[in-house]
């Protein structure tokens, strides 16, 4: 990052420069706004070979459309710098914004922080399943499920969530195996849902996959047998990625008892417990997709160029007043001295009545 330059002062800092990250920067940045992205260039769907359903983008690839991005926020006047925010601190003084140091020793100022760093996946603990993640170790049926429709799939049972995950799945795939691992034993219920859906469910403890030409060809349980299959569901956990010295608060997230991470608290618009910072993407939302992802980015730009207005107003209001004898500048006086001087009415008029 030594060869970017950047400023000394920003309206926002953008910390991340993912869909949420650059949707909320070129926003911001159309909106006239004086933005830095900072991005570490460690996206969560790197591994995948496209975007989907992100209407007009279908197929993408991940990384064409962060460089698309960049170029949008760039020619809008925005930065787009390589490099990590090492901390984030409010400014001593109310409404004083932030300092940001990134990971190369230089510090700026920012009014406002739009934080979109992601999450972390943690993954089972199976060899092989890291080193194909993202490939032919899959979570997300509404992400892979169209790729592997026609193939041999098995769902790693891990957690309470596992009948359903494999159900789910089926709706895709017709070829569908349950290793039940250390997931619990289905219901009698569940059983009765597992046969009618034609799932295969496969005991013992799963300890590691088999790889041909460096895909995936099985999954190898600790009695030594290989069940064929072309792609593994697991579950992961999302812890999300923020900037020290803020204290954002989080949060656990579980569904059906299964924890599916920690996320930083966001209200409305990726408002967060912190005045002036919002999170925006998985970081705030595990579930978001990358469509969903960016339209979170544009709706917190839209609140934070919200608050910068009233801010920007206020400032005026304060200056305009200092510059006059006190008891002069008023709504009153300035739609006279318009009258006056236009023939017409200054909107302030309505202000003083």
């Amino acid at each position: 990052m030594g060869a970017q330059q950047v400023q000394e002062a920003y309206d926002v800092v953008v910390v991340g420069g993912g869909a949420a990250g650059l949707s909320g920067a070129v926003a911001l940045s159309r909106a006239r706004r004086s933005v830095l992205v900072v991005d570490a260039g460690e996206p969560r769907n790197a591994p995948a070979d496209g975007v989907h359903n992100y209407l007009g983008r279908e197929g993408t690839p991940p990384a064409e459309l962060l460089s698309a991005g960049r170029r949008d926020v760039v020619g809008y006047g925005g930065q787009v710098v390589d490099g990590r925010v090492a901390s984030a601190t409010p400014s001593p003084g109310a409404g004083a914004g932030f300092r940001v140091v990134l990971d190369d020793g230089r510090a700026i100022t920012a009014r406002r922080l739009l934080v979109a760093t992601g999450v972390v996946d943690e993954l089972p603990d199976v060899p092989g399943v890291a080193e194909l993640w993202g490939t032919d170790v899959l979570h997300c049926p509404y992400c892979h499920g169209w790729e592997v429709r026609e193939q041999g799939v098995g769902v790693l049972g891990s957690g309470p969530l596992s009948v359903h995950q494999a159900l789910m799945w089926r709706a895709w795939c017709e070829d569908v195996t349950l290793f039940l691992g250390t997931a619990p034993e289905p219901t009698e219920e569940q059983w009765e849902q597992l046969a009618a859906r034609g799932v295969a469910v496969v005991d013992g403890e799963v300890t590691g996959l088999e790889t041909t030409g460096g895909r995936l060809s099985g999954v190898r349980l600790a009695s030594g047998r290989v069940v064929p299959r072309q792609a593994l569901v697991v579950a992961t956990r999302a812890v999300a990625r923020a900037p020290g010295g803020l204290g954002l608060e989080t949060e656990d997230v579980a569904v059906g008892g299964h924890s599916m991470g920690r996320r930083v608290v966001a209200g409305p618009d990726g408002a967060t417990s912190v005045p002036g910072v919002r999170v925006v993407g998985n970081a705030g939302d595990l579930r978001a997709q990358v469509v969903s992802a960016a339209a979170a980015g544009l709706a917190a730009a839209v609140a934070t160029n919200a608050e910068l207005i009233a801010e920007d107003t206020g400032r005026a209001v304060a200056s305009a007043r200092s510059r006059t004898v006190a008891g002069v500048f008023s709504g009153a006086s300035e739609a006279e001295v318009s009258a006056r001087v236009l023939g017409v009415r200054h909107g302030l008029e309505d202000v003083a009545r």
